[in-house]
């Protein structure tokens, strides 16, 4: 059965730059999977480059990347976020964030002219990048009595379920990642066996 809950991403940070009449444009490309990801790499790279006069970006987040922003950061309204988000797109990626710090070189680009530079800055970064397939899913906590554990443990092997913050006491608890396509599956199985979901 072919699923539709695959999609692509990058696997990790990549860069591109471009040089025009002295302004530099430092693309950054970041994997992603949450705006809350997205707010602290923003604010850790106008850390990191206080010194630059824009730190514009686009992000778009989910199987559908329905989650999605493109910021000018002060630029002229279009001139940069548009550019970056139409390149992540062109690219067909979601979970990413592009981040293009500029730096003034003292002459003015036009519009036409920062439309080119922050969609080159992000096509080189997006080159650099290494694309891989993800899939959609999201993670729910389980909530089971530790005489419950080999039954839960059969659903997530059965199913192939990546875990996490797991606590195997008289009342055991754990985060499993479960796939789109078998959501309803899993939620039918673990209701089966009288398990609490959240």
């Amino acid at each position: 059965m072919a699923s539709n809950d695959t999609y692509k991403s990058i696997l990790a940070l990549s860069e591109g730059l471009f040089k025009d009449n002295g302004s530099r444009f430092i693309a950054k490309a970041f994997p992603v999977e949450s705006e809350e990801e997205v707010r602290e790499i923003v604010a850790s790279i106008r850390k990191e480059y206080h010194d630059a006069r824009h730190h514009c970006y686009a992000y778009r987040i989910g199987l559908d990347g329905a989650v999605w922003r493109a910021s000018d950061d002060g630029e002229p309204s279009g001139s940069a976020g548009r550019p970056i988000l139409g390149q992540i797109d062109s690219a067909g990626l979601s979970d990413i964030l592009v981040v293009v710090i500029r730096y003034f070189g003292g002459i003015k680009l036009g519009i036409p002219g920062l439309i080119r530079a922050y969609k080159t800055s992000t096509a080189d970064a997006l080159a650099q990048a290494q694309v891989v397939e993800k899939v959609a899913g999201r993670w729910f906590r389980l909530h089971f009595p530790y005489d419950s554990l080999p039954s839960v443990m059969k659903v997530v092997k059965d199913l192939g379920l990546p875990q996490r913050g797991q606590s195997f006491l008289e009342e055991c608890s754990m985060e499993v990642r479960v796939r789109l396509s078998l959501t309803q599956d899993f939620l039918e199985r673990i209701e089966k066996i009288g398990i609490l979901v959240d």
